[in-house]
């Protein structure tokens, strides 16, 4: 009876895993979007109004009516399947806000680094983060009406990715599209996650 809980009942099979996802990009790419968009519940967000005085480091000129921006988190939750929900942690996109990354990133089980295939060099920084700190992440390119189109072989390739990092297509506004690249994230992060374990016990 050694399976049972002290007062005799059988244990939880469905107990909730709880796994915890970053959001990254540069600024302006739609984390706070996708966030908002998969998130069943209202999400938190931690946004101001863009000032005259970021207009010198803030450069709107591609996404011109954007008129706030993040500068702690965005939060949300999604179930991918019974058992299994996801916290959303969307992380500030420019760099005088990367002293939180540090702190988010804690006990993290992947990323996503959402992309805008007209400024890509925006996602390097996010790309390098994760590298270095050997957090799995996937490339999710939000494919904005105005961009032109990119295959993910294109991308994987501008980005100089390390070979098997996922690149997904994906619309942050819609929440299919956005709940499947978390799918793909988990799975990859899992595969990732495993092979690192099997490599340190053998």
């Amino acid at each position: 009876m050694g399976s049972e809980h002290s007062d005799g009942t059988a244990p939880d099979a469905s107990a909730d895993l709880a796994l915890k996802i970053l959001v990254a990009g540069g600024f302006g790419v739609g984390k706070t979007t996708l966030v908002g968009a998969v998130s069943e519940i209202r999400p938190l967000r931690t946004e101001e109004q863009l000032s005259e005085a970021g207009q010198s480091v803030d450069d709107t000129t591609v996404v011109e009516r954007k008129t706030t921006t993040t500068v702690a988190m965005d939060f949300g939750r999604i179930t991918i399947r019974s058992g299994l929900s996801l916290y959303l942690f969307g992380t500030p996109g420019q760099d005088r806000f990367w002293f939180l990354w540090d702190e988010l990133s804690q006990g993290a089980l992947g990323a996503v680094v959402l992309a805008d295939t007209r400024r890509l060099e925006e996602c390097f920084p996010a790309v390098d983060y994760f590298e270095h700190r050997r957090i799995p992440f996937v490339v999710a390119v939000n494919c904005f009406a105005a961009a032109r189109g990119f295959g993910a072989h294109e991308v994987a390739r501008a980005l100089d990715l390390d070979r098997g990092t996922p690149v997904v297509l994906c619309d942050a506004r819609d929440r299919d599209s956005g709940k499947e690249v978390l799918i793909r994230l988990v799975e990859y992060a899992g595969r990732v996650h495993t092979a690192r374990l099997l490599d340190s016990v053998g």
